[in-house]
């Protein structure tokens, strides 16, 4: 899979070299959008599972797959969806809220399948949401039971008494986890701690405040947090302040209930095989999820001296 995520990688370096200038193949027989908001490991392998289960499914030369990354900008991810639908593709993937939002706003006709989605009940603003989004919209969901991270923090940091979430203000997504998880804590009579961000630029003070005022470091799936999480390792580290994240693709977390970013997405390409296909009905087709598993940072936990608790495998 490494390799296939290294290719990918190459893929979509080169992909930018040209923005928005995207390339047309006569030949194939479906166009794909795919929109990532930003690059880092989580969406790079759901954009890379996405590929290689639609390659495999309706053949590698009957698709060209136009790929577009916003570099975590939303006006530069509105003008990649705009341009898609323009180019009247066959379907879009959106992968990130950001890109669903997008997506959603500028079609009702081409299928948009979303992945790296947490819950597109709050992504999308629908009231009581039961799984299915109807319309020309589905897709796949990185959100881990929110309970089950809470009573991780627990298992890491037996004596906490007050935990620090930090999440960027601006998603969405992120501000539905950390309400979550914060009820969650309070039901363990744990005083949970609310540092949102506005974007990177203020993260280290923000960052900095919570870790020293806190017993431990919580941080959901959120794409600002996993693209600056060096500014989060750099302080928490030195405190010996364990952090708890929402994915394991978020380095500075010692640990997280953690999905394969891969496997959802391959899941997402299998369900854009359906739609193509016409086997499936995109409006009737409900929002497929990942089983979570327990994974630990080794290296991290070796330097502070975190004696792992039992049940957690090693990142990769």
């Amino acid at each position: 899979m490494r390799k296939a995520i290294k290719m990918f990688s190459l893929l979509l370096a080169s992909v930018l070299i040209l923005p928005f200038a995207g390339c047309t193949n006569s030949r194939a027989e479906y166009e794909i959008g795919i929109c990532q908001l930003v690059e880092h490991s989580a969406h790079d392998q759901a954009t890379q599972g996405f590929m290689d289960a639609l390659s495999e499914e309706l053949g590698e030369e009957n698709i060209h797959y136009d790929i577009q990354s916003a570099q975590n900008d939303i006006s530069t991810c509105t003008s990649i969806i705009n341009q898609f639908v323009s180019n009247d593709v066959d379907l879009i993937l959106a992968n990130a809220t950001a890109v669903l939002q997008a997506a959603a706003s500028a079609t009702s006709d081409i299928p948009i399948l979303g992945t790296s989605i947490t819950e597109y009940g709050v992504a999308l603003d629908i009231e009581d949401f039961n799984g299915t989004v109807g319309g020309n919209i589905s897709g796949t969901s990185d959100l881990a039971p929110l309970s089950e991270q809470a009573k991780m923090i627990t298992e890491w940091v037996p004596d906490a008494k007050n935990v620090a979430l930090i999440y960027c203000s601006a998603e969405a997504n992120s501000d539905y986890q950390v309400k979550v998880v914060a009820e969650e804590l309070e039901k363990m009579d744990i005083k949970a701690n609310l540092y949102p961000f506005a974007d990177s630029n203020d993260l280290a003070a923000v960052c900095q405040k919570a870790a020293e005022e806190n017993d431990a470091v919580y941080v959901p799936t959120d794409n600002t947090v996993a693209s600056n999480a060096g500014i989060i390792d750099n302080i928490c580290r030195p405190l010996k302040k364990v952090v708890i994240a929402g994915e394991e693709g978020t380095s500075c977390g010692a640990a997280a209930l953690s999905i394969s970013y891969y496997d959802m997405g391959y899941t997402t390409g299998k369900m854009a095989a359906k739609i193509l296909r016409g086997e499936a009905d995109i409006s009737e087709m409900p929002v497929e999820y990942t089983n979570a598993v327990k994974k630990y940072n080794k290296e991290l936990c070796d330097e502070l001296g975190i004696t792992v608790p039992d049940g957690y495998t090693p990142i990769n």
